[in-house]
């Protein structure tokens, strides 16, 4: 017979291998650091311009950033901050090399939701997050996953519950009942009518004193931040039924977009949600908060039997939610009922050669019609590595390859991104 004892004995055993894994796959000190990019993938694969024309303008202008020269060879390379200084400065054809960004508006918020396990949520939230960060955007990252595969492939493996989603959601259970009884008038009579009341075992966390910048953390990647998730973080969903217990007025489904409409307009350009494979507290509150709910899905039957459920269900809740928090609604940058400014699927795992894939895809579009985005997700193995080794492909060196596999595993998100990107954009004006 085997008890919670033996569980945590191979938990700990489990634990020693992620720090193993860990160190071969960061810096010795266990910490992720960013590599650089060589010129031709700044010159061509970022700015879209000719890689002797970059050259040309690096040597015309002294003082633009020169990257660092490899000890033999004429490639230089560059980081993200110099990449993004040279963004600033240079233009081509009279044209800035900026991202588009409607002016006044705030950051555009992207929820990657399914509930189907494996149809490559973290994968496209990491990789669509570092394709935006190369294009020029600051980019917010939210691990709503408590499995937290997005905290580890951005380098963060030592994160306390109290400054997840989780403690976002506590820390507006106070903030949202005190508000309530600051509110409440005396009755007619004079009597004050009833206190609703947070035990002390919540009170004492101090997470109603959590400044909004406490929650969020650096990353490898000096214009993406993260929100990150952790395996304790996964008891929120019996935290959160006993929390509406105790304030069934409190409006659960909207604490984290509440915490985002504390944050400057101009804090961030894009904020992507990671979220877990089902419909509870944390992807109601992903959902909630986002512009554009963007549905990833593998090119199976199963994924597709899954996705038709996971849309209906969430149909019923934010139906559910309309209804039942009519007229109580606190006003913020989130109305009910709850609507989007754009839905899109997009299907992952893709095999151009498979017939079985081309097959599904075919019938995604049929059913879904224009949501269904034109380009997919292939599996390449360079895909594939990139999973192993806690990275994306845009932080994988070319050289560790061959660059022919690496680029067309590039190329496949560089395509999805940008499709991304313009649908982000023309939605981006109807918030």
């Amino acid at each position: 017979m085997y008890d919670h004892e033996d569980l945590a004995r191979l938990q700990s055993q489990s634990l020693k291998m992620q720090s193993w894994i860990r160190q071969q796959t960061f810096s010795p000190e266990n910490t992720k650091h960013l590599r650089r990019f060589s010129s031709w993938e700044v010159s061509e694969l970022i700015f879209g311009i000719n890689q002797s024309t970059f050259r040309g303008r690096l040597a015309s202008d002294p003082s633009l950033p020169g990257g660092e020269v490899e000890p033999e060879g004429r490639q230089r390379w560059f980081s993200l901050d110099e990449i993004n200084e040279l963004r600033r400065r240079m233009k081509v054809n009279r044209k800035s090399l900026m991202p588009p960004r409607p002016a006044g508006k705030r950051a555009f918020r992207v929820a990657v939701a399914n509930f189907k396990g494996g149809a490559g949520k973290s994968t496209v939230a990491l990789h669509y997050a570092h394709a935006a960060a190369l294009d020029g955007y600051r980019v917010l990252v939210v691990d709503f996953d408590p499995q937290a595969t997005l905290s580890h492939s951005m380098g963060l493996t030592d994160v306390a519950e109290d400054y997840t989603v989780w403690g976002i959601m506590a820390r507006d259970l106070i903030r949202e009942t005190d508000r309530m009884n600051d509110a409440l008038v005396g009755a007619e009579s004079g009597t004050a009518l009833p206190q609703r009341k947070i035990p002390s075992s919540i009170r004492d966390l101090g997470l109603s004193e959590l400044r909004h910048q406490d929650f969020i953390k650096t990353t490898a990647w000096s214009t993406i931040d993260i929100i990150p998730s952790c395996a304790n973080a996964a008891f929120v969903e019996f935290a959160s039924a006993q929390y509406r217990h105790l304030n069934p007025e409190w409006s659960f489904f909207a604490a984290v977009s509440r915490y985002l409409d504390s944050l400057g307009d101009d804090d961030y350009d894009l904020i992507i949600f990671d979220c877990p494979p089902a419909i509870g507290y944390q992807s109601m509150n992903a959902v909630f908060a986002a512009d554009m709910l963007y549905i990833p899905s593998g090119p199976g039957y199963w994924e597709y039997d899954s996705t038709t459920s996971f849309i209906g269900q969430l149909a019923e809740a934010l139906e559910d939610l309309s209804h039942g928090f009519d007229g109580t609604f606190p006003a913020g940058k989130m109305t009910l009922p709850k609507s989007f400014a754009d839905i899109r699927f997009v299907m992952t795992r893709f095999e151009p050669g498979n017939d079985l894939h081309r097959a599904m895809l075919e019938a995604f579009r049929k059913v879904f019609g224009d949501h269904v985005s034109e380009n997919t997700v292939e599996m390449t193995r360079a895909v594939e590595q990139s999973g192993r080794f806690l990275s994306s492909v845009y932080e994988i060196d070319y050289r560790e390859m061959t660059r022919e596999t690496w680029r067309r595993a590039r190329a496949s998100f560089d395509r999805a991104y940008e499709e991304f990107r313009d649908r982000v954009v023309v939605a981006w004006d109807k918030i």
